[in-house]
C-alpha cells in the first residue's frame, strides 16, 4: 500500500464512528421508514465540521482531505446510508465545482455556507433523455436581460427539495458539437422561475430526498456562469469523476455493516446444535466478504490518496467506485442469505443494507458505463 491513514485521518474517523453510534445508528432505521430527510443530523453532523470536510478553513471548511471526506462517508453510510449520499452529494457534487471551477467571488459568497452546513448544496445534470449520455440534455440557458433564462426539467436531483444552492447544467450553444455547447450556472433556490417537481419514491435510501428539479424561465445572473461558456461538460465530468470516490466509500461503508451484522449472527444464531458460524458454508461466505470488502477500501483509499496528491486518479477512482459497489450488492445478498428468513424481516436491518446498496451501482454512472470509462483508460495503456 501506497499510503496509511495519519494520526489525523485516525482521529477523525474514531470521531465520526463514536457520532454515528450515538446520533445516527439509533434513528437511521425510522428515518428509513418515515422517508425522513435528515435534517436534525445533518445540524449535529455541521456542528462537527463535516460538511466541509475537503475544503480550506477559510471558506469554513475543515481544512482536510479527501481521504478524510472518503473515512467519514464509509462510517456515515455504515449506519445509514441516506446520510452518506447527501452528504456526499452535498459536498462532491456541489461543493466541488463552485471550489474548482468559480470565481474568487462565487467562491466567498457560496461556499461558507455550503461548507460549514448553512446550506446544503445539490447538483442538475441528469434529465428525462439524458442520463448516461450526459451531453445529450436539452434544458437550455439563453442570455435575456444581462443573464440567462433557463428552461427545462432535470430529475434525479439529490437534496434538491432542500437546497439552497444548485449547480445546474443547460446548454447555451446548439450549433456546435452537444458536447461543447453546454454551460454550468450557479443557481439560487430562491431565484424567480426556479420550481420543485415530484419527490420520488425509491426501492432504498428512502431518508435521502431525490427530486424532479423545474426551471420556467429561471432568471440566472451572468455572474453565476460557473467557468468559461461551454465548458459544462468538461466540468460535469470532472465533478463526477471526483464524486465516484465518495459513491465508493459510501458502498463500502453499506459492505462493511452487512458482514459486521453477519459475523455476529453467525455466531450467535445456533441450528443442528451448534452456532452456525461452525458450518463450513457460512464459513465460505464470511471469508468472500471480508476478502472483497478488504480489497475495496485498499482501491477506495487508494483513489482518495492519489487525487490528494495531484496524481491522475480518475482511472483508479472508476475501479474502486465499479468494485466497491458491486462488493456491496454481492455482500449485502449474502448477508441476507445468512440470516436467513430473518434477513428479510426489517428488525435485522440487512434488508436495508440490500436495498441502499443498489443505488451505488446506478449513481455517479451505472456499472456499465464505469465499464466503458476503465476501458477508455487501459486501452490507452497499450
Amino acid at each position: 500500500m501506497d499510503f496509511e491513514l495519519s494520526e489525523e485521518h485516525r482521529m477523525l474517523q474514531r470521531m465520526v464512528r463514536e457520532f454515528v453510534a450515538a446520533e445516527l445508528e439509533p434513528v437511521a432505521s425510522q428515518l428509513d421508514e418515515e422517508r425522513r430527510f435528515p435534517t436534525e443530523i445533518l445540524e449535529k453532523m455541521a456542528k462537527l465540521g463535516l460538511l466541509g470536510i475537503p475544503y480550506p478553513e477559510e471558506y469554513e471548511g475543515a481544512g482536510m482531505d479527501t481521504l478524510a471526506f472518503a473515512l467519514a462517508i464509509e462510517e456515515i453510510s455504515g449506519a445509514c446510508g441516506s446520510t452518506g449520499l447527501t452528504l456526499a452529494a452535498h459536498s462532491s457534487l456541489c461543493i466541488y465545482p463552485i471550489y474548482a471551477f468559480g470565481t474568487e467571488e462565487q467562491k466567498k459568497k457560496y461556499l461558507p455556507d455550503l461548507c460549514s452546513g448553512r446550506a446544503v448544496g445539490a447538483f442538475s445534470l441528469t434529465e428525462p433523455d439524458a442520463g448516461s449520455d450526459a451531453a445529450g440534455l436539452k434544458t437550455t440557458a439563453v442570455r435575456k436581460n444581462g443573464g440567462y433564462a433557463l428552461n427545462g426539467t432535470k430529475m434525479y436531483v439529490t437534496n434538491g427539495g432542500y437546497s439552497k444552492t444548485i449547480v445546474a447544467f443547460a446548454r447555451t450553444d446548439s450549433n456546435v458539437p452537444k458536447h461543447k455547447g453546454l454551460t454550468s450556472f450557479i443557481v439560487e433556490s430562491d431565484f424567480p422561475g426556479y420550481k420543485l417537481g415530484k419527490e420520488e419514491r425509491k426501492l432504498g435510501l428512502n431518508a435521502s430526498n431525490t427530486q424532479e428539479v423545474i426551471y420556467e424561465d429561471c432568471m440566472v445572473p451572468e455572474e453565476n456562469m460557473l467557468g468559461q461558456l461551454g465548458d459544462g461538460f468538461k466540468i460535469a465530468m470532472k465533478v463526477l469523476d471526483g464524486g465516484r470516490v465518495g459513491i465508493a466509500a459510501m458502498a463500502l461503508g453499506i459492505a462493511q455493516s452487512a458482514y459486521q451484522r453477519s459475523l455476529q449472527y453467525a455466531k450467535e444464531r445456533v441450528q443442528f446444535n451448534k452456532p452456525i458460524s461452525a458450518l463450513q458454508a457460512i464459513q465460505f461466505k464470511l471469508a468472500d466478504m471480508a476478502t472483497e470488502i478488504a480489497a475495496a477500501r485498499h482501491m477506495v483509499y487508494h483513489s482518495a490518496w492519489l487525487k490528494d496528491q495531484g496524481k491522475p486518479f480518475e482511472k483508479q477512482a472508476a475501479m474502486a467506485k465499479l468494485f466497491a459497489s458491486e462488493v456491496a450488492m454481492r455482500v449485502t445478498n449474502q448477508a441476507i442469505q445468512v440470516h436467513g428468513g430473518y434477513g428479510y424481516i426489517k428488525d435485522y436491518l440487512v434488508e436495508r443494507y440490500f436495498r441502499d446498496a443498489k443505488l451505488t451501482t446506478i449513481g455517479e454512472g451505472t456499472s456499465e458505463v464505469h465499464r466503458l470509462v476503465i476501458a477508455k483508460y487501459v486501452l490507452q495503456e497499450l
